[in-house]
């Protein structure tokens, strides 16, 4: 007679319940059980038109254009300012970035980062029991109190800021070392709060692109029976280029085409780590950049296509990014979506996917997980997305319409940008009000103000509500909804 024999019924019952029991705890939730990861893949001044989805020509990007095929592309998905931190701060905390007091490219020399009290993605993941990690360009502020580890991100290691911020910059390039580091000290490396590299050298550089992926890819091993947060701002493309060994001289394109195709591999090491680890299914991916080409550095920069200018303006080329959202099973694959949408609703999307709570202070954007999903008749939560660039407000997107308002701006004006590291000076220009029809005219060629009136009247009232929310330098206005950095 075998020992179950012994056992009354009830109890019987009793001890595979246990077992039952036993067997859940000890397997990974089911994927219905638990929220989705999330990976932000963060390229620095990628151009419109740099990957092979969007038209790249003189290196493939194999990867990238699997990850096309099995996902989504967002056609017009925007920047909140094209420059660096300011692009930074509005991802990360879902606020145009005016909103937030963070403005341009902060610096070596910078007292300055984000508040406290903001609120990125990483604290609303965090509060949901995410793992969460940073690996690549911060660029919100290079104090410790500024740094990823003080706002919401487990793990971080990269550069503080831009890769050029350093004494090798060809602003400083025929000076004296000494007076160099007067303006560009040395480029610092860091692992969680602490430098380990003080003085980061080109060969180190080489490296990053590797170090980054590999941290990222060690993150989703360890972290694959859990919920996390993955972001990953690489440091490239941003000048000066820097590749690996596996990647130098295998381009048409040049440097330039050498450091994409790593950028490429580098992003589908990360995609078939997700899909090793069998939750590829339960990941959402999403790959963009934080402004366009700087046109000025010629052979060492990108190209914006058939877009306007590029980084350092408001015109498409410098705000518009080509994105690939990636969900097996829940983003449609080969599919493609043209409706407006904008880095500041990545927070509120997050916050949905992971049932997390939006900060208690105003944010900027809006969920877009219809259009992730591509749900029929899925449009823009937004009627119009506001451009500004400082504190200026230069233009307004809204729907197939881009309204200028009169300003300033730098253009190569058609001649060709630097060679071999070194770039060109941009000359100054200058735009009236201009009305440009995008279905139409993806180009921002031709001014269509004077035919469509009712339309240019629409978004001047709806810019002069946002002036009234968060000013205007061009004439002079104070915002009422602005918020300060962080201060040292």
């Amino acid at each position: 007679m075998s020992c179950c024999q012994h056992i009354k019924p009830n109890c019987l019952t009793y001890c595979f319940l246990i077992i039952a029991s036993l067997a859940v705890i000890s397997h990974p939730a089911n994927a219905a059980d638990r929220p989705p990861n999330v990976v932000v893949i963060f390229i620095d001044d990628m151009g419109y038109g740099d990957i092979g989805p969007f038209g790249a020509e003189g290196y493939e990007t194999p990867n990238l254009d699997r990850m096309a095929k099995e996902g989504r592309k967002f056609t017009d998905f925007y920047v909140t300012q094209a420059v660096c931190s300011a692009s930074r701060a509005g991802l990360l905390t879902g606020c145009y970035n005016v909103r937030v007091g963070i403005l341009g490219a902060l610096g070596p020399k910078s007292n300055i980062g984000i508040n406290a009290n903001e609120v990125t993605i990483a604290e609303v993941c965090k509060r949901q029991r995410y793992a969460t990690a940073c690996y690549g360009k911060w660029h919100l502020g290079h104090h410790q109190k500024f740094l990823p580890m003080q706002h919401g991100f487990d793990d971080y290691f990269g550069l503080p800021y831009s890769n050029d911020m350093w004494p090798y910059h060809p602003g400083v390039a025929d000076l004296p070392m000494e007076e160099r580091l007067k303006r560009w000290p040395h480029l610092p490396l860091i692992d969680k709060n602490k430098v380990i590299n003080g003085r980061v050298t080109g060969e180190d550089q080489e490296q990053l692109t590797t170090q980054y992926t590999e941290r990222a890819v060690s993150f989703i091993n360890k972290n694959k029976e859990q919920p996390f947060f993955l972001y990953v701002p690489h440091s490239m493309v941003h000048v000066p280029l820097y590749v690996s060994d596996k990647f130098r001289g295998k381009s048409a394109r040049g440097l330039f085409g050498d450091v994409m195709m790593e950028v490429d591999w580098s992003v589908g090491r990360i995609l078939d780590a997700l899909r090793t680890n069998e939750i590829d299914d339960d990941t959402l991916v999403i790959f963009t950049a934080d402004n366009g080409p700087w046109l000025s550095y010629g052979d060492h920069a990108g190209t914006a296509g058939p877009l306007r200018e590029g980084k350092g303006t408001m015109f498409d080329g410098g705000c518009r990014e080509s994105t690939i959202m990636w969900w097996p099973g829940t983003v449609p694959a080969g599919t493609t979506c043209s409706e407006p949408a904008m880095t500041i609703d990545v927070l509120p999307t997050v916050a949905e996917l992971c049932g997390g709570q939006l900060p208690d202070h105003k944010i900027d954007g809006r969920s877009i997980l219809p259009l992730i999903k591509g749900e029929p008749s899925a449009k823009s939560p937004h009627e119009a997305y506001f451009m500004y660039y400082g504190k200026e407000l230069q233009a307004v997107r809204m729907g197939k319409w881009k309204l200028h308002f009169p300003h300033g701006y730098r253009t190569l004006d058609g001649r060709p940008g630097g060679v071999g590291g070194t770039p060109t000076n941009y000359s100054q220009a200058k735009i009236p009000l201009a009305l440009f029809d995008l279905e139409s005219d993806i180009g921002e060629k031709t001014n269509v103000a004077e035919q469509n009136p009712d339309v240019v009247d629409r978004i001047k009232r709806l810019a002069d509500d946002m002036r009234a929310d968060l000013g205007d330098s061009r004439i002079k206005q104070q915002g009422v909804g602005g918020r300060p950095p962080g201060r040292i």
